[in-house]
């Protein structure tokens, strides 16, 4: 069994890698810190708006129903408390303003502003409520530092059957073979060498008409024993009419149905030409040959069923 040597990468990519894992694990902590602290105001706010809620019934904001004034001490010294209990449980908002009273503290540090309004049945309540800025509470994470340690260590390695195995997929597959028709040179080729057969108007026609009909019909049959069906007479003589279009012939239009077998065996003969270096290719474009005499004769099909739109391209259709 081969043992896999390992090789030490350059310091350079080591950097390099190193320094991509503690970007990325510094953007992941950053982006989590954030969401973290949004979250944190909103649960902040809900318990502030909730504890004020509750005291509202006990504090004197005033009466519009009775048109008296709210009590602005007894809401200021409220402010201090409240803010007080906030402060205590950490919490990333201070209630700057209640009814028009603004607190007395330094608001720098909790530069976003949140309004609300509580209403009852004596008094419509405004309140405003400062939270702290993200920038504030997002940070250098140690821990990505020190994965970025942990982590870059495991590439500082690269086996030579890696190294090997790379350098094969980096390899350009050769060119696969696809049938070329060239109805204005009158010939098919394999569109990867010079190989180049130039056929007759019939085998031609016939070949096109075949090859777009079962494309078209993948599963049907065409024994040769039968009519050629008239859908691929209607192809071939489609094509024959293109051949007049490009200055080829101007005799009549063959007889599709006459010779199938000679006209077949054409076509066969110039495929041989053309996928002779290609042979497992060849079979795609290939008129299957009849197996046999008699009864199993009748089960042939020249059709190719195997055949698809991206195996073949047609110039001058």
């Amino acid at each position: 069994m081969s043992k896999i040597k390992l090789r030490p990468r350059s310091p350079i990519k080591l950097a390099v890698t190193f320094s991509l894992l503690l970007i990325s694990l510094q953007i992941a902590s950053v982006v989590g810190q954030y969401f973290a602290h949004q979250s944190s105001i909103h649960r902040a706010i809900d318990v502030v708006e909730r504890r004020i809620s509750l005291d509202s019934a006990f504090l004197d904001v005033g009466n519009e129903t009775l048109n008296t004034p709210e009590n602005r001490y007894a809401i200021g010294r409220y402010l201090e408390r409240l803010n007080r209990v906030v402060e205590e449980k950490a919490l990333p908002v201070i209630v700057s303003e209640i009814q028009g009273v603004q607190v007395k503290s330094d608001l720098t540090e909790y530069p976003a502003l949140h309004r609300t309004t509580f209403e009852n049945a004596e008094q419509t309540i405004n309140i405003s409520i400062n939270s702290r800025a993200p920038i504030n509470e997002v940070g250098l994470s140690w821990l990505g530092i020190l994965l970025a340690f942990l982590i870059a260590p495991l590439f500082a390695f690269t086996s030579k059957k890696r190294r090997a195995q790379s350098s094969l997929e980096e390899l350009v597959l050769p060119p696969k073979p696809k049938l070329v028709i060239n109805l204005q040179e009158k010939t098919i080729s394999n569109g990867i060498d010079d190989k180049v057969v130039t056929l007759q108007n019939k085998p031609l026609c016939f070949y096109t008409a075949l090859v777009k009909y079962c494309i078209d019909n993948p599963n049907e049959s065409l024994p040769p024993h039968k009519d050629v069906p008239h859908e691929l007479m209607a192809l071939a003589n489609k094509c024959f009419g293109r051949l007049i279009e490009l200055g080829h012939t101007k005799r009549k239009r063959p007889d599709f149905n006459a010779n199938l077998d000679k006209t077949l065996s054409e076509i066969r003969a110039a495929l041989d030409d053309v996928f002779s270096g290609y042979v497992d290719e060849k079979e795609t474009y290939y008129p299957p040959r009849a197996q046999g005499e008699g009864s199993r004769s009748k089960q042939h099909s020249y059709a190719l069923p195997s055949i698809k739109d991206d195996d073949i391209e047609i110039i001058g259709n």
